[in-house]
């Protein structure tokens, strides 16, 4: 069963489409990654996900519940880590937790869900002198109350120090490995590529990629990125590789050339330099990051919508 099935999402707001015939499956057991720009429909989609606003035309279905006709069991199962959350400054971790049980009717160790976010020790003073990754730990610690089948967390790294992020990434993996699926968006580019089994790329409201990393890498001209050392560098050797064939463009960088190779063998762009431009004395390959996929799906779909 999958954990989310949107089928065929329309949302309007007035002249505004938010979301356009939206189609999307989340398996159970996955880190499912959600990107877009800002005002792509992430945000949105996540509403209609939790029943908090209604679709205008499609179906979604959560953990085999009608996200609409059966919003109440979707959000029984599900944990969420809003953008943007309050806390109490003036009551302290365990009473937060404590009123999160009271309300929901469950009865949890609220050291123990303190202890899976790492915050067990500050259980006792009061959230106000929290920082603002203990502040995002505890927000998350209340999302889990209740053992959820699904967690959703929007933009759950927003503000952190890398130390804070990394923590937040061990936490999701290690909530992942008790079997809860979670689906989460972000601006994040490092997050989501670290933690993520799949992601979707969403822009004005459509969906332009669903794939693992090394699929999108794959099914676009980005995969990887040349650094080669030349005997020659200068702006007519920059010009003369961006006409090779296979080449999507060159520039200078750091003393090298870079050397964006499209639908060819890095060999035979390399081979092409050495003998039709500039001697080779060395090179080494990158792969594209997930941050230069989402900005050549986006910027794509723009231009062809444009």
């Amino acid at each position: 069963m999958a954990a989310i099935d949107i089928d065929g999402l329309t949302k309007q707001f007035g002249d505004v489409v938010a979301v356009d015939g939206l189609d999307l499956r989340v398996e159970e057991g996955e880190i499912f990654g959600f990107l877009g720009p800002n005002g792509a429909g992430k945000s949105t989609t996540i509403d209609i996900l939790l029943d908090f606003i209604r679709p205008t035309a499609g179906t979604v279905t959560v953990l085999g519940y009608d996200a609409q006709r059966e919003g109440e069991a979707v959000r029984r199962k599900t944990g969420v880590l809003p953008d943007a959350y309050h806390i109490y400054d003036r009551l302290t971790g365990r009473q937060h937790l404590e009123f999160v049980l009271e309300m929901k009717d469950a009865d949890e160790d609220v050291n123990a869900l303190l202890e899976r976010v790492r915050i067990a020790d500050a259980a006792d003073r009061k959230a106000g002198g929290y920082s603002k990754g203990m502040r995002q730990r505890l927000v998350f610690a209340m999302a889990l109350v209740g053992d959820p089948d699904l967690l959703v967390l929007d933009e759950p790294s927003t503000g952190l120090d890398p130390n804070g992020a990394r923590e937040m990434r061990e936490i999701i993996r290690e909530e992942n490995e008790r079997g809860t699926t979670v689906f989460f968006s972000s601006h994040v580019m490092e997050q989501v590529e670290a933690v993520c089994d799949r992601v979707a790329i969403i822009n004005r409201g459509q969906l332009v990629a669903v794939d693992t990393i090394d699929g999108l890498r794959d099914a676009t001209e980005t995969g990887e990125v040349l650094y080669v050392s030349v005997s020659e560098l200068n702006g007519s050797t920059v010009d003369r590789v961006a006409n090779l064939n296979g080449v999507g463009s060159a520039s200078i960088d750091n003393g090298r050339l870079r050397v964006v190779v499209d639908d060819a063998s890095k060999f035979a762009v390399l081979q092409a330099i050495d003998a039709d431009v500039t001697s080779v004395r060395d090179f080494s390959v990158v792969e594209s990051s997930l941050e230069d996929l989402f900005v050549r799906y986006t910027e794509d779909e723009q231009e062809v919508s444009a």
